[in-house]
């Protein structure tokens, strides 16, 4: 699941890649993406997506960014084109935002989709505690190459992705993914997000707006390596979907499939929203 599938298409504002409109992205890495999963021709959350992106413009290039204008192009490298191209309804969708000459600049790409095992033990994770925190976190920037060296270090230990903490274990993200813990409170289960910096994913903060009505309250609170066994239970979220976590460094968790069914069946209620 975490190997990147080869890109089926990439456009550069609405034109076909070429060697000299790749030749920013290729070596300019100031810049940042939000990356979605389309079914049928439809984004969850698509709001959300469209408002980071223009808040991340307007903080790095001092230029607003029209929600109009980044639907237009997804939906233009969506459809194909006349010489042959089949439409594409399913995929992963990526958009990059560079400022060549002070304007912005969006690169769309789109992947195969991404689909989670349906077994929430299948979709276990087992992540491995590493000491950074990206900079800048709130923003989804490029040139992430802390967190993918990480990453890649854990899979190599045997763990799935790395788990990203600062000064004093503070847990933040995870290295692709949001993650929440689960603790027993004498009203019941409570979900709780590590309130160091990260970046509020679009997933996350989905599922966090409508975990209340599902009687599962949150709260945002510092989260440490040594409070790890005093929850009963971790998952995570990006825009693949939701995932259980077995296993944080040698502190193993077992999946609440209860928990994990309401957190997966308040997402799945989200609705998809028309590029």
């Amino acid at each position: 699941m975490t190997t990147p599938a080869l890109v089926q298409r990439i456009e550069i504002d609405g034109c076909p890649a070429t060697a000299e409109n790749l030749l920013w992205p290729a070596l300019v890495n100031t810049g940042h993406f939000t990356a979605m999963q389309v079914r049928g021709g439809k984004v969850r959350g698509i709001d959300l997506h469209l408002d980071r992106l223009d808040a991340a413009t307007r903080e790095l290039f001092g230029r607003g960014l029209d929600g109009e204008r980044v639907r237009g192009l997804i939906r233009h490298i969506l459809r194909g084109d006349p010489a042959g191209a089949s439409a594409i309804d399913d995929a992963s969708v990526r958009v990059h935002v560079h400022a060549p000459e002070g304007e912005p600049s969006l690169m769309v790409t789109v992947r195969p989709p991404t689909v989670l095992p349906a077994a929430m033990a299948d979709r276990a994770r087992a992540l491995m505690s590493v000491p950074y925190q990206r900079p800048f976190a709130h923003i989804k920037h490029l040139g992430g190459f802390g967190q993918a060296r990480y990453g890649e270090l854990a899979r190599r230990a045997g763990f799935d992705d790395a788990l990203l903490t600062g000064p004093g274990g503070q847990i933040s993200e995870g290295a692709v993914t949001n993650i929440a813990f689960c603790e027993r409170t004498p009203d019941g289960p409570r979900i709780v997000w590590p309130n160091a910096p990260h970046l509020a994913g679009i997933t996350m903060r989905l599922i966090e707006a409508r975990l209340p009505a599902a009687g599962l309250p949150t709260a945002h609170a510092p989260v440490t390596l040594a409070d790890l066994p005093s929850y009963t239970a971790a998952f995570v979220t990006n825009a693949w979907g939701v995932s259980p976590v077995r296993r944080i460094d040698s502190v193993a968790y077992a999946v609440d499939e209860k928990l994990m069914a309401t957190v997966a069946g308040v997402y799945e209620e989200v609705s998809w929203v028309t590029v």
